[in-house]
This record gives structure tokens, sequence and C-alpha cells, in this order.
């Protein structure tokens, strides 16, 4: 870019009171490639190890439902066919329910209505929305969330209202797989096939087959070969672990447990491990941002809930804030998300072209939207430095990236458990653990000595198996 472009952008961020400079830019731009330099892979899905089937198989299973449940293939006719029992699955019955739609069939491998909040169960498991905007049809239901963002029992409870509320449950098929749906011409409708044998056929199809059905493991060497316990966070082992979602971990007591992951999982995994472990490991790849999540109990009225239209409001509300189109003044949602749209939207293109006199160019654009995130990723990570006394640990909890780069997390308790002298951060550098022995985790040349991994890595949607 011209060099006399340059300088008057940032005279005039200057003058605005910006205390971001261009060399403080270039330099945060430089550690960023640094450290995304470090993460690039090659192998791309190789990365991962299915578990559908062979040795990792024991990791998808459903621990929630009954094993030995069976029932006669089916060969009906129905309205409607929904794939999948999650959120998507139930709105759209849901609505088709309030259309007229007589006969609608959920298919859902899990063992009942919920998707994501029927597989996880993890102790801490919360939605990182706003739960009066996350959780669908509170309105038609009549329902106040208890707390501004849902734990996961709340979740599966309120998937399970909406089954019976419109009558979901009747037709419903739970603990079955889609094997193969055809359209068939002649008959102008859909044969679909499921793992149980059924031969069912409907007039319409809906895909809400979701994203988080099937733990994804690392492909890391040695794997199976570790003599220890293992789960995936998203069929927490409570027989091993004791306690429930609510806590009590006491099977932990003399565990020295290894949480793989510092996702949005691991977030909500990790303060509540660290509470019960005789010694938690966190092996991490990449930090997350961790902004304040504000977790509190919400009144019935916590919103005007007599509103008619008002989720719709609220979410509409959260939604233009995000990309800017109302102004931070009509942010009814003020919470850790719309704060830091605030931020990245705080240097207004408008405000800045107004001084220079003149339209920005493409390039100017560009800077403004550096400088808006480097200031939103500054503030995290002090966030850092002030909750994590170790100052060493707290250098490699900071996340250096643009906000958008790994998925934001926010949490109350998750940085504060590094200050337990139980819990050790084991950072790899961006390389991920080297591999695995039969007795522990092996990074960077050292061992550490565990009887428990926990994965909390992501999961992968059931269309992708």
């Amino acid at each position: 870019m011209d060099q006399v472009v340059a300088n008057d952008i940032w005279d005039v961020l200057h003058e605005l009171g910006c205390e971001i400079t261009r060399a403080e830019l270039n330099e945060a731009k430089s550690k960023y490639a640094l450290e995304r330099d470090k993460r690039v892979r090659t192998d791309a899905g190789a990365q991962y190890v299915p578990t559908i089937d062979g040795k990792f198989a024991n990791f998808g299973k459903d621990p929630w439902s009954d094993p030995e449940f069976s029932r006669p293939p089916l060969n009906d006719h129905c309205d409607v066919i929904i794939a999948g029992g999650g959120f998507g699955g139930l709105s759209a019955g849901a609505r088709l329910r309030e259309a007229g739609c007589e006969t609608i069939r959920i298919i859902e491998e899990g063992g009942d209505f919920g998707g994501t909040w029927y597989w996880n169960r993890y102790p801490g498991a919360m939605c990182d929305i706003e739960a009066h905007i996350y959780l669908p049809l509170l309105e038609e239901l009549h329902y106040a969330p208890k707390h501004r963002y849902a734990y996961a029992p709340e979740m599966l409870e309120h998937s399970q209202r909406i089954g019976r509320h419109y009558g979901l449950y009747e037709k419903a098929c739970f603990q079955t797989a889609i094997t193969a749906m055809r359209w068939q011409e002649k008959e102008k409708r859909w044969l679909v096939e499921t793992n149980r044998g059924d031969r069912m056929t409907a007039d319409f199809v809906v895909l809400a087959c979701g994203r988080q059905s099937l733990p994804k493991l690392p492909n890391i060497p040695g794997i199976d070969t570790f003599e220890g316990h293992t789960f995936h966070s998203s069929r927490w082992d409570y027989g091993y672990t004791g306690g429930d979602s609510d806590g009590g971990l006491v099977g932990l007591g003399d565990k020295r447990v290894a949480v793989v992951g510092t996702g949005a999982t691991a977030l909500q995994v990790v303060p509540e491990v660290a509470k019960w472990a005789k010694e938690l490991f966190v092996f991490q790849r990449t930090p997350s941002t961790v902004g304040v999540r504000a977790q509190q109990e919400t009144a019935p009225d916590w919103i005007d809930m007599n509103k008619v239209g008002w989720q719709k409001a609220r979410r509409e509300n959260f939604q233009k804030r995000s990309v800017g189109m109302i102004p931070k003044d009509q942010d009814e949602i003020r919470d850790g998300w719309t704060a830091a749209f605030h931020g990245l939207g705080d240097i207004g293109d408008v405000e800045v072209s107004a001084a220079l006199g003149r339209a920005l160019t493409k390039e100017e654009k560009g800077i403004l939207a550096e400088v808006a995130d480097l200031r939103l990723m500054k503030e995290l990570r002090e966030r850092v430095e002030n909750e994590v006394g170790d100052s060493a640990v707290a250098e490699k909890l900071k996340p250096y990236y643009r906000w958008f780069c790994k998925r934001p997390g926010f949490h109350d308790e998750y940085l504060q458990s590094f200050n337990r002298p139980n819990v050790h951060l084991v950072d790899t550098n961006g390389q991920g653990i080297e591999g695995f022995t039969k007795d522990g985790v092996q990074v960077n040349g050292d061992h550490y000595d565990v009887d428990c991994v926990v994965f909390a890595t992501s999961g992968i949607p059931s269309f992708l198996r």
C-alpha cells in the first residue's frame, strides 16, 4: 500500500485515541504467522481415527441407552421423516405439526431426543449462547431457562419437553440409523431403510443430522497401547469418575487424569475435573480465547416473556449486533459475544473516513479490522495475566491469533483452574502429543504417568462417517 496513505490513516487513528501503533500491529502479525506455521498439518483427515468400528468402536457406543433394545422392523408410511432428533429435527417437527402435518417420524441414533445434549453429559456442560436465544420454542412452551447459559441436563429435559408437547414421541424411532434413502419416482415418495430392517416411506424427508453425534479421536502414535482408562468427553464414564453432570467426581480422588484438548469442551471439563482429581494434566496444542461468561441464575422476569414474538426479536437483536447492523446502545444481550463485537466495531469506517476527508481504500479497511481485532485479543491476553498466578503458565495460555481463527470461548473458572496445585498445563508448542505409552503420555521427550485419559476432542457429523 502507498506509504503516504498508510501514514494518513495511522495519524487519524492516533488522533482518535487508538493506542495501537503500526509497529505493534506488524509485530503481532509476525507472531501470529509464527504460531500458525507451527500448527500447519498436511495429514488432513488422517490425523483422526474412526470410532464407528474396529479397535476404537467402544468410544462411539451409546452409554445412555439400553444395549439390549430391539423392535420389529417397520414397513409403514408417514407424511414426513426427519433424520435427527436434536434441536434442528425437533424444531422442524414442531413447525410441521403447527402447519397441520399429521404423521411425523423422527429417526434418531440416540436413545432419546436431545442431539448434542443427549450425547454430551460431561460435568459442567452448558451452552455458549444465552439460553433465552439458544433453546428453541421457549415462547411456544412458556418456558424460562434457569440459568443464563443452560446446563446440559436442562437442555436434554427441554428437548424431551418439545417432543411431548408436539407429539413427536408417537412415531419416533430411537437407537436407529438410516442406511439408505432413495426417491421412488413411480410412487412419488421416499423409501428409507435403517439398520433395524425398516423399509418405511414418506412424502418428504428432512435432514437434520447435526454435527456432534460421533466422537473424534486424534490419530496419535501408540493411542491403542495405553493400558489405563480412556473415554471421550461426549460419552462421559461416570462409572469410573463417580458423580454426575453437577460434579462430585469422587472416583478421581486418587487418579492422575489427562485431558487432551483445550477447545470449548475442555473449557468446561477442566474446572470440574480439577476439583476432584489427585492430579490433572491438560495437554494443549493451541490455547483458546477465554472471555468472561458471567454465568448466573435467571429469574422468570429476566426478560419480558409476555410480549408476543419476544424470542425471535431477541435472536434477531443478537444476530444484527453480531454483524454490526445495529449500534451497541441497542444491544439487548450484553454478554461476552456482543462485548467482543462492540470491540471489533469500535473503530468505525465512517469515523475514520470522515477524519480523512475521503473514502477508505480496501487496504485501509483491512488495517482497521486488524487494529480492532488486536485490541480485543490484547484484552483477552491481559485477562490470562490477571487470572493465572504463574507467569510462565499464563504465557502459554495466551492465544496468538485473530479472534475468529479458533472458536471463541467463555468461562468463569477455566483459567483459574491453573492456579490449583494439582493442575498442570502441558503445552506442546503447537505440535500436539508426541505419543502414548502403556502408562502415560509423551510430549517433547518428557513422559507423564497418568491413570486416565479424557479426550475432549471434537465430534463429527453422522453424515460424514
